[in-house]
């Protein structure tokens, strides 16, 4: 499996390069928030929540299936639960309610926080979540979780690799906090990679790593 992180909380998971493979974008978000927008064609396309920053549809071509709920869901041999959460506190009183995407592909599972902004998981969302092989997770504050919190997060989920999302890197305007107080709190040192490949055999067995992606 190829992990690409393209800004915010968009991703591009493929199971091989090239047009015989499965394609899945997470995330999609439109350019005023800096980033140059993410523009290719994908077999499946997964939206956490309606806000401008993660549901830039029009920006993927190759006339996607599209997940904006939750629920269970099998498109092209991938496995996709939506799990409901929230995106603040407050029980979705200040920003409404984010979808939680566990998805099992190419014999790993992923699992995408989108803009989580609850203080910890419940325990059926927990359920929902077991086996999460890499959490994608966001960690830079302001409209989601920050470092200490996501932290807590990643404790209660034990992820094999941890890959961080939606923190401030260069150009983008949004007003979040960088990836070095997550880096700190987790006490990991994180190995940074272009793009993440990965099979099922290639995950750690004993100790969590931390993946930084550029972008």
């Amino acid at each position: 499996m190829y992990i690409t992180w393209l800004g915010q909380s968009c991703f591009k998971l493929q199971d091989k390069t090239g047009s015989d493979g499965v394609t899945i974008v997470t995330d999609p978000f439109d350019p005023k928030i800096g980033l140059k927008a993410p523009r290719m064609e994908a077999n499946i396309l997964t939206i956490s929540h309606d806000h401008y920053d993660h549901n830039n549809r029009d920006a993927i071509k190759g006339d996607p299936y599209t997940i904006d709920a939750a629920g269970e869901y099998e498109i092209k041999g991938v496995a996709i639960e939506g799990v409901e959460s929230f995106h603040d506190s407050k029980k979705g009183a200040e920003r409404g309610k984010n979808i939680i995407y566990r998805i099992e592909f190419d014999d790993i599972v992923i699992v995408h926080l989108g803009d989580l902004g609850q203080n910890s998981l419940e325990s059926k969302q927990l359920e929902s979540l077991v086996g999460a092989d890499i959490l994608l997770i966001p960690v830079g504050g302001g409209y989601t979780l920050d470092a200490k919190r996501a932290v807590e997060v990643v404790s209660q989920i034990e992820p094999k690799i941890v890959i961080p999302m939606h923190y401030k890197i260069p150009g983008l305007t949004v007003d979040i906090e960088g990836v070095e107080k997550f880096v700190k709190e987790l006490g990991i040192k994180p190995r940074e990679e272009e793009k993440l490949k990965i099979s099922k055999r290639d995950l750690p067995q004993e100790d969590m790593e931390l993946v930084l992606l550029s972008c």
